[in-house]
C-alpha cells in the first residue's frame, strides 16, 4: 500500500473531534476539489506492508485513515479490518465517487463520506447509491463555499433522505462559521457545524 505519512495528533473534524488519533495517510487521489488542502498527497509516498502500517498505528486506539482517497488503494478493506480485529476504533474518510460496499461492515468503523459542493468542481463525480450504506453511527460531511453550495446540499437531502450525521464545514476550515450557522439555523436542518481543530491550533501545517 502506497502511504503518504503516518503520524499521531487529536481528530480535527467530524463526531470524534479532539479524541488523539494516528493518521494513516495514503498517496492518491481520483478527484482534485478547486479548494483540496491536501495536494502533497496526490503522488510520492512509501510503499508499506500492511503489517508494517500496523506496527506503525502502534497501541493507539483511535485510528484515522484518510487520503487522498483510501479506497484506490486495492487491499484497504484488508487493512482496515486488521485494524478492528486489533480492537482499534477506525474512522474512514472517502471523497463520496468510491463505491463503500467494499468496506468492512464493522461496530467498530465509522463512515465519514464527503459529498462535494458545486465549488468543488467535482458534484459531478459523486456516487449517490452511497447514500443508502451510511448507518446511523456514520457521518455525511458537506463542505460549503457561499449561498449556492448550501442551497445544493439543501435540493440534495430533499431528494436523497439520509439516516446518519450530518456535518457542515466551511471551505478553509475555520473562516465564515458565523454565516455557515445561520443557514444551518434557518434551514431547521438537524446537522452539526464544525471547524477543522487542526486548524485553529497549528494553522496550515501539514502532519498535525
Amino acid at each position: 500500500m502506497l502511504i503518504c505519512e503516518i503520524f499521531k495528533s487529536i481528530q480535527g473534524e467530524g463526531l470524534m473531534m479532539g479524541m488523539p488519533t494516528v493518521f494513516v495517510r495514503t498517496v492518491g487521489c481520483n478527484l482534485s476539489c478547486e479548494w483540496c488542502d491536501t495536494r502533497y498527497s496526490m503522488d510520492g509516498g512509501t510503499e508499506m506492508e500492511l503489517d508494517e502500517i500496523m506496527d506503525a498505528v502502534g497501541d493507539c486506539p483511535h485510528v484515522c485513515v484518510t487520503g487522498g482517497e483510501p479506497l484506490l488503494q486495492g487491499d484497504m478493506p484488508e487493512l482496515l479490518q486488521m485494524m478492528m480485529d486489533a480492537g482499534k476504533q477506525v474512522v474512514l474518510e472517502t471523497n463520496g465517487s468510491m463505491d463503500l460496499s467494499v468496506v468492512p461492515v464493522h461496530p467498530s468503523m465509522l463512515i465519514s463520506m464527503d459529498i462535494k459542493c458545486p465549488s468543488s468542481g467535482m458534484t459531478d463525480r459523486m456516487l449517490l447509491s452511497n447514500l443508502t450504506l451510511l448507518s446511523k453511527k456514520d457521518q455525511l460531511k458537506f463542505i460549503v463555499r457561499d449561498d449556492a453550495d448550501f442551497d445544493f446540499v439543501l435540493d440534495l437531502l430533499k431528494e436523497h433522505p439520509v439516516d446518519t450525521n450530518i456535518i457542515f464545514g466551511p471551505v478553509g476550515g475555520t473562516v465564515n462559521l458565523e454565516w455557515l450557522v445561520d443557514r444551518v439555523l434557518s434551514s431547521g436542518l438537524e446537522a452539526r457545524v464544525l471547524p477543522q481543530l487542526h486548524k485553529i491550533i497549528w494553522g496550515d501545517r501539514r502532519s498535525v
